[in-house]
């Protein structure tokens, strides 16, 4: 777990007030060919409010001044960038974005005020000038939890009790809807003609200056309302509890009541780059079973010691029916060559999954012999699939998506791939879990089975944006950011660390479907194939992303980020970028790391950098805003064939690694070190 940075001593606040002050444009770009824009700025930042702000826009100018200053409590402790996005409004067709700045909070000083130009086209003397004052503030701190990239802040239950018994109905479709914004539920609805009146819902928040509760009142009573614009009634959340009847009109009101408190307990997400307690537990136990296979089949005299037993581990590559089939062969030969005790680890994507899976419902699969095992794998194999449509697995199917949405799931055809998987390879369901695969190495008895997926982004290639993924049956792990989970737990909800809706672990025939996911192929990763090179592609889709200079130079620390300008693509190469990155269709999951924010140093960290791939690790608010979008995971052969980059975490310490290839005739083990070289892993 992290460090807890809280104390019961009044260290000095991390906290600033940061005022930007929006001055003027110079030499703006036309984005018009007859007319001169109608600018305006947009200001976000998302660590110290969910919220954007604008401008008023500055019509037909070419010169536009605005000198409107805004207002942020910021945190030190996090990466604080600042979007600057200057726009060309329109009246009929949708605003233009001409450009934006990220600008890094940390290069300012506190105390001062300092004006910056920033030089968006130098050759025609374009320029954004704004004004920053970084002020300190007494206000006390909150308790974080970090492991130097994530952060977790306190987390608030607010309760919001409403009693609509006085509000008469007048239409069977009223509702009140409540938001919270930056909160996990976002909005939620309150119909006027349920019972009982009063009604209870729940946000999972961070309280601070900007949060608030907005309700938006029925239509009918929003026109009646003139004392509040467009029918939402606001209430600031930082001077909590509230209690408070609130009038729609003379005859009509209903009774709200807020109440809020601080999530206590420990966090449900594991921050941290070392193995679980469980895992440690484990490789001390697999060791005693190594230590005496290579006694014997090296016939040594003396028992080796702790130190001098290593840590053998299996990778393997996928290939569906191919993989399963051929692992199998290649544990029995291990396992006749008295070689399958020395194994510590086997790393498993694709088709060698499901032979994990299958082995795995079995205790002591490795101390029997798998002949058995091998013929009841035969037998699934080449039996007829006709049976897998059957008019009774279609309805099986059906009922078991049906009841997957009501436990709350977002549901794919990779889950019905998933459930075809288990009707090809058992004759009945299938009702094993990740964690019950516990029992099957609790005592050491057998390697521990790692499953490998990758998450991706949407409008990314798997090329340009990849993040790895790794399923044991103690952990789930986001290996770039040292973010774990119970496995029992995936699939559940999480904000900031803690678990808030908590859903029955998924069947493993599921996990099976997503780990083999041959549905989620793009356009991107066929022409790869064909050509070995995106440059053509990205030149056409990708935003223009250049570091510029700002005026004055302001100090640069290392764990500071450039200051960039991102100028949007054209409009065809959007749709372009839609066509090659689309996918027809992806598992989703719940990201376990939402509400999450990055540390402000988080680009020093070792473990970070180890794991760093992807053309958005520099710019946090992008990868803040891929930890609130669902996890869309797919098949790791789409990136690289293999299973080993989880092998080479530090931690696991693994001296050798047998490469088991599957991949029907091209090599893809002379890609690892390529891949490691680039992602800082040693290979």
């Amino acid at each position: 777990m992290g460090s807890n940075l809280s104390s019961n001593e009044r260290p000095v606040s991390p906290f600033n007030l940061l005022t930007v002050k929006i001055i003027r444009l110079r030499n703006v770009r036309k984005a018009d060919l007859l007319t001169l824009s109608d600018c305006y700025v947009t200001l976000w930042l998302p660590t110290a409010s969910s919220e954007k702000v604008r401008t008023r826009t500055i019509r037909n100018s070419k010169n536009p001044v605005w000198n409107e200053a805004f207002c942020y409590k910021i945190d030190r402790r996090v990466k604080n960038v600042l979007e600057l996005k200057v726009c060309d409004e329109d009246t009929i067709t949708r605003d233009d974005e001409l450009c934006t700045v990220l600008f890094d909070i940390d290069k300012l000083s506190v105390g001062r005020t300092v004006r910056v130009k920033f030089q968006l086209n130098p050759q025609a003397r374009e320029e954004l000038e704004v004004e920053f004052t970084l002020q300190n503030t007494l206000d006390y701190p909150d308790g974080i939890i970090t492991n130097g990239v994530l952060v977790a802040r306190e987390v608030s239950c607010l309760e919001v009790r409403v009693d609509t018994g006085k509000l008469k109905q007048q239409s069977t479709n009223q509702e009140l809807t409540f938001t919270v914004k930056g909160s996990h539920e976002g909005s939620q609805k309150i119909s006027l003609g349920s019972e009982p009146s009063l009604q209870i819902i729940v946000f999972h928040c961070i309280i601070n200056d900007q949060t608030r509760l907005d309700i938006v009142l029925p239509e009918e009573l929003a026109d009646k309302n003139e004392t509040q614009e467009y029918g939402v009634l606001s209430f600031p959340l930082n001077s909590l509890p509230l209690q408070k009847e609130i009038t729609v009109e003379e005859d009509q009101s209903f009774e709200l009541y807020l109440t809020s408190r601080k999530c206590s307990g420990s966090l449900d997400v594991r921050l941290g780059y070392s193995l679980c307690r469980e895992e440690q537990d484990f490789l001390q136990k697999r060791k005693k079973y190594v230590a005496a296979a290579l006694k014997k089949i090296l016939n040594l005299e003396e028992d080796l010691k702790e130190h001098e037993v290593p840590v053998v581990a299996i990778t393997t590559t996928g290939g569906g029916t191919r993989s399963l089939t051929a692992m199998y062969g290649s544990l029995l030969g291990l396992q006749k060559l008295n070689l399958l005790d020395c194994i510590s680890y086997i790393g498993g994507l694709s088709g060698t999954t499901w032979t994990m899976a299958n082995l795995y419902e079995d205790a002591d699969w490795s101390e029997k012999y798998l002949e058995e095992a091998i013929k009841e794998a035969r037998k699934q194999v080449t039996k007829n699939k006709i049976c897998c449509f059957s008019l009774d697995c279609l309805k099986y199917y059906y009922n078991d998506l049906m009841e997957r949405v009501k436990e709350g799931r977002n549901t794919s055809f990779i889950d019905l791939w998933g459930l075809v998987i288990e009707s090809m390879l058992h004759d009945k369901k299938d009702e094993h879990r990740l964690s019950d695969q516990r029992q099957a190495v609790d005592n050491g008895q057998n390697p521990l089975p790692i499953y490998v997926a990758i998450n991706l982004k949407s409008n990314y290639s798997a090329q340009a944006f990849r993040e790895w993924l790794e399923f044991t049956p103690y952990e789930v792990s986001l290996l770039k950011y040292g973010a774990s989970i119970r496995a029992e737990h995936f699939g559940s909800e999480f904000y900031m660390g803690r678990l808030v809706k908590r859903l029955p672990e998924t069947r493993i025939c599921y996990m099976q479907g997503m780990w083999s996911s041959i549905f989620s192929i793009d356009v991107m990763y066929v022409w790869n194939l064909a050509a070995d090179s995106e440059d053509f592609w990205f030149r056409w889709t990708r935003d223009r992303v250049k570091d510029i200079e700002e005026e004055p130079f302001l100090s640069m620390n290392p764990y500071e980020v450039d200051t960039c300008l991102l100028t949007p693509s054209s409009t065809f190469s959007s749709v372009l970028r839609d066509v090659l990155t689309g996918r027809p269709t992806i598992a989703q999951y719940p990201n376990f790391i939402r509400g999450l924010q990055m540390h402000s140093k988080y680009l020093e960290s070792d473990g970070f950098s180890t794991w760093k791939d992807t053309v958005i690790d520099s710019f946090p608010n992008k990868l803040m805003e891929t930890a609130d979008d669902e996890l869309s995971l797919v098949d790791t052969g789409f990136f690289i064939n293999t299973s080993y980059p989880p092998l080479l975490r530090s931690k696991r310490e693994v001296d050798v690694i047998l490469h088991l290839n599957y991949s029907g005739g091209s090599q893809t083990l002379k890609l690892s070190p390529v891949f490691s070289k680039e992602s800082y892993l040693s290979f």
